[in-house]
């Protein structure tokens, strides 16, 4: 069987969040997010955001949480601003746009957005009411493309969005690999700080299933649950997600498992540096884009299953390789050694 570089949720869920859910399975608990779980995972995270004001919500997925936020903080003539590379863009089967809401795209070959690159775009769209309106800003963090946003670019953006009167929205699928990063300076409590939304993803990083909706912004907090309902993501059984996050959070599990994942992943790009490979782009996280031969990825797909991210010429291409928090030394090492052999 191939071992799978292809996602960071091919695994299961963390032991600790199995044991925690068969431990728990007979306690019978109230329905809909009201269980001892999710309220006690829901007080962790505002503790560890340091905003006790803020809102948190479990939903079952990435796609399902960017869907039901900027859904519900867009009016019918307001649109998102993305990243060409952004999930909500090229990921989601047109989720937002089947809401009636235009996402308009920024070329970016890092994946992330500053203030510079969103003016034109506020520029472009003053022709009321004949336009749409730009509303809110959508960034991930880490992005597609495996970057971070530092504390600077971060909190350019932030005062860029105030004084411009959008909404700052984080996808967090991969947030505590965008934290976790060695060149990362940004902290949980300043992302929180930072956004009017953003969200944990746990999918991505040990749970099962789950991603926890954080609403920092008082005027985008009321009836959000209306939204979360309305769109078939309130779970009669939110113990499932509430008992995940609270094991995550509790002991920063969700931190020690994203570090562990990106370490993994810093040692192929490290040794593939040595051999002189080229990269898509500089990452620190669990996501990598080595710039490979055809026969070599070939070769390559022989043992392991990536993708085959972006052609670079007849004779390359990047791939995308994804370590998780579950990707043992045995893999990378045998990834690492056929590479050597080859270059």
């Amino acid at each position: 069987m191939k071992f799978s570089f292809k996602n960071d949720y091919s695994e299961g869920g963390h032991p600790d969040i199995l044991r925690a859910l068969s431990e728990n399975n007979l306690n019978q608990q109230a329905g809909y997010g009201e269980d001892e779980y999710s309220r006690e995972a829901r007080v962790l995270i505002r503790k560890k955001i340091n905003s006790p004001g803020a809102d948190v919500y479990f939903v079952s997925g990435g796609t399902q949480a960017n869907l039901i936020v900027i859904s519900s903080v867009l009016r019918p003539y307001q649109c998102a601003v993305s990243a060409a590379t952004g999930h909500i863009l090229n990921n989601e089967t047109g989720a937002i746009e089947a809401t009636g809401h235009k996402i308009l795209s920024i070329e970016k070959e890092d994946g992330k957005l500053t203030p510079e690159d969103i003016v034109p775009v506020l520029e472009s769209h003053r022709n009321v009411p004949h336009q749409v309106m730009p509303k809110l800003v959508y960034i991930s963090n880490s992005t597609e493309l495996g970057t971070v946003y530092t504390l600077q670019e971060l909190e350019d953006l932030s005062a860029f969005c105030k004084e411009n009167r959008l909404y700052l929205f984080m996808d967090g699928a991969r947030l505590g690999h965008g934290l976790t990063a060695e060149i990362s300076d940004l902290t949980l409590e300043k992302v929180a700080q930072l956004t009017d939304v953003f969200y944990l993803g746990g999918t991505k990083n040990g749970a099962l299933i789950g991603e926890a909706i954080v609403i920092n912004n008082p005027e985008l907090q009321q009836d959000f649950a209306f939204n979360i309902k309305q769109k078939g993501a309130l779970l009669a059984k939110g113990r499932l997600l509430g008992i995940q996050f609270l094991e995550l959070m509790k002991n920063d599990l969700y931190f020690d498992l994203a570090r562990h994942a990106n370490r993994q992943a810093m040692k192929i790009k490290n040794a593939l540096k040595e051999r002189g490979v080229e990269f898509l782009s500089d990452t620190y996280t669990n996501q990598i884009f080595p710039i490979l031969n055809h026969e070599l990825i070939d070769k390559l797909s022989g043992k392991f299953e990536f993708y085959v991210w972006k052609k670079i010429d007849d004779q390359r291409s990047a791939i995308r390789l994804i370590t998780s928090w579950n990707t043992g030394d045995e893999p990378v090492n045998d990834l690492i050694e056929i590479i050597k052999e080859e270059l």
